[in-house]
């Protein structure tokens, strides 16, 4: 994508993290900003320091989980701006991590509801907006984020339910990428796969409906997986801010991957020689060996 410049973003999740960094560049960019999120005190946050700026805002309260909010989020787009050049599926949460049997239906209901129904409905709805726009004139051009993580391209224990919807979404994205390529050069698309990112996500349960409210204490696992979420999160060197650049640079390369970690793909390697060599997995702590005798100790009881 060669121009931002007088083009719409879309961006769910806008109210903070990468979302909001996001929505700040593309306002430096000099695109009209559209931002999402189902948190209404962030969002008018987000909204208010946009138009201090001078930016061209449209803030939409849009729980992304819900197909009807999301095609209002469209509507309201269009009657507003017209038809996006971006759009960035990036609302997400940490949800509830733990050994994969003790997450309950709720859990599964509410972390697959936002990380991944969340990008279908963008996909689905936004996509044929895109390719119509760019039928009818050949300057137009579009591109979709989907924001995924590290945990779509490894298999970390104790976190299964994130990595399932993770994983889906660059599998996803992934044939998206193919699709598009197959009818049309005008609209393209990238994976964002951060590692850890100080952006509030395990925090996440804020956020959370209370039909999808799990009563029941926390395991044993469930409490030692947000502990040592919230502490690799909190610890993350690189900004949302930097994600974000990363991000536009990617877009105007027409960039599929985009890492905001680039030295954790070794372990990503070291996972694809284990599936093509027909391997077991492999230990996801070889080179931090006394976290995982820790963690072991500590589920085993000992």
């Amino acid at each position: 994508m060669k121009t931002f410049a007088g083009r719409t973003a879309v961006i769910t999740g806008g109210g903070s993290g990468f979302g909001r960094e996001f929505a700040r560049l593309a306002h430096r960019c000099d695109m009209n900003v559209v931002i999402a999120d189902v948190q209404e005190d962030a969002l008018e946050a987000a909204r208010a320091e946009l138009q201090a700026q001078g930016a061209r805002v449209l803030a939409l309260k849009t729980d992304v989980a819900s197909a009807a909010a999301v095609e209002a989020l469209a509507d309201a787009t269009l009657a507003r701006f017209g038809v996006p050049g971006l759009v960035f599926n990036n609302a997400g949460v940490g949800g509830t991590g733990g050994l994969l049997w003790e997450n309950s239906q709720a859990d599964w209901a509410w972390v697959m509801g936002v990380n991944l129904w969340g990008v279908i409905h963008g996909v689905r709805i936004f996509t044929p907006l895109m390719l119509e726009a760019a039928n009818k004139d050949a300057s137009f051009e579009a591109h979709i984020v989907n924001t995924a993580s590290m945990a779509g391209l490894l298999t970390p224990p104790n976190m299964g339910v994130y990595n399932a919807t993770k994983h889906a979404v660059v599998a996803l994205t992934e044939t998206l990428y193919q699709d598009l390529g197959l009818v049309t050069s005008q609209v393209s698309c990238s994976v964002l796969c951060p590692y850890f990112v100080p952006t509030g996500i395990f925090q996440s349960e804020r956020n959370r409906p209370a039909d999808l409210t799990d009563a029941t204490d926390l395991t044993a696992s469930q409490r030692i997986a947000r502990d040592m979420g919230q502490k690799a999160v909190n610890a993350g060197k690189v900004s949302a801010a930097e994600v974000a650049q990363l991000t536009f640079e990617a877009i105007a390369a027409n960039q599929f991957y985009v890492f905001s970690h680039p030295k954790a793909l070794g372990n990503v390697e070291t996972r694809m020689r284990a599936i093509v060599d027909g391997r077991n997995p492999p230990d996801p702590f070889a080179a931090r060996p006394e976290v995982g005798e820790r963690l072991r100790a500590q589920l085993r009881g000992a």
